[in-house]
């Protein structure tokens, strides 16, 4: 089989499409033939190795995956059925999804939901079921349409434009922030009403500034997250899962005690099977299939590597699948 094999080598991680036997699989219940894979924010630096993503090499990354049941120890899932996976610390602490077959437990796996394809469950991947969980947090949280705008920082990635296209498929004003103007049509294609600048939202601000918004997703943390607190309504609820700007937040308790305003924080790695399940049928519900014509930048396991940078550039739109098989 091929697959993506990262090695560390004098503190340095080298990445390169190998050829491997099925016996290098790690431990697991359930081998899957793997024919979709993604490349997240996670992914690109764990292959670029400007992150500490990888703990133990050598390490085939890829958190998310989609593919066919090739044998099973598990009663729960049978041989040609359709699955996917995403999160458990999958191409982290276990080998991944960049490679033609995966081995896994499976604890990990969700069946393929009825109506959804493996290539459609890729475009949407982790970084969807991310943005379908933000959005779960705010409906939660009691925020409506009627309540007004939601904005959403780091629009033009994998979270971001998904969260755009599910909140205004719901019927919510989406107001988008982005740093690059030239994703603009993009945003606007997906449902975005108001497209605004990152450098508005980068620079210290002030506890509390105009109460602007309903709710927030926000995926950058950092001085733009504390900007989108101090914005927030009344009663408002930001949902925050992502630090690809910082891990930092500097703000005040006056947001959430004088304005009643909810943090809540979102983790899609973790995340319990029913209600990764529930999501994903929420995702097929609401999900116009407009999305997935719109979305995605397609390539193969060979080009991974060139596109892993270009992401970490600010270079890539959207959700970035890879067609393994």
């Amino acid at each position: 089989m091929q697959a993506l094999v990262l090695e560390q080598q004098e503190g340095s991680t080298l990445a390169a499409v190998k050829t491997l036997t099925g016996d290098a699989l790690p431990d697991g219940n359930v081998t899957v033939d793997v024919q979709w894979s993604g490349i997240n924010y996670k992914d690109a630096l764990a292959i670029t190795g400007k992150g500490k993503i990888i703990r133990q090499f050598p390490m085939v990354p890829g958190i998310d995956f989609a593919g066919q049941v090739h044998s099973s120890e598990d009663p729960r899932f049978h041989v040609g059925q359709q699955v996917l996976l995403t999160g458990w610390g999958v191409g982290e602490h276990h080998w991944g999804g960049l490679a033609e077959q995966a081995r896994v437990k499976g604890d990990w796996l969700v069946p393929m939901p009825e109506g959804l394809t493996g290539r459609n469950a890729m475009i949407v991947g982790t970084a969807g079921l991310t943005a379908m969980l933000c959005v779960m947090a705010l409906q939660e949280g009691g925020v409506t349409p009627e309540q007004g705008p939601v904005v959403v920082t780091g629009a033009s990635g994998g979270v971001g434009s998904t969260a755009v296209a599910l909140l205004h498929a719901l019927g919510y004003e989406v107001a988008a922030v982005s740093g690059r103007a030239a994703t603009h049509d993009f945003l606007q294609q997906l449902g975005a009403t108001h497209l605004l600048s990152r450098e508005d939202f980068s620079a210290p601000g002030r506890a509390l500034e105009k109460q602007r918004w309903a709710g927030a997703v926000d995926t950058v943390g950092g001085h733009i997250l504390a900007n989108v607190l101090a914005q927030t309504q009344y009663n408002g609820v930001v949902a925050a899962c992502g630090l690809a700007g910082s891990a930092e937040l500097p703000t005040s308790v006056m947001p959430f005690i004088l304005r009643n305003v909810r943090l809540q924080g979102v983790d899609s790695v973790m995340v319990p099977t029913a209600r990764r399940v529930e999501a994903w049928k929420q995702i097929l519900k609401i999900l116009p299939n407009s999305f997935y014509e719109n979305v995605s930048n397609e390539v193969t396991l060979s080009d991974v590597i060139l596109t892993a940078q270009q992401l970490l550039n600010n270079q890539v739109q959207g959700r970035t699948l890879v067609k393994i098989r």
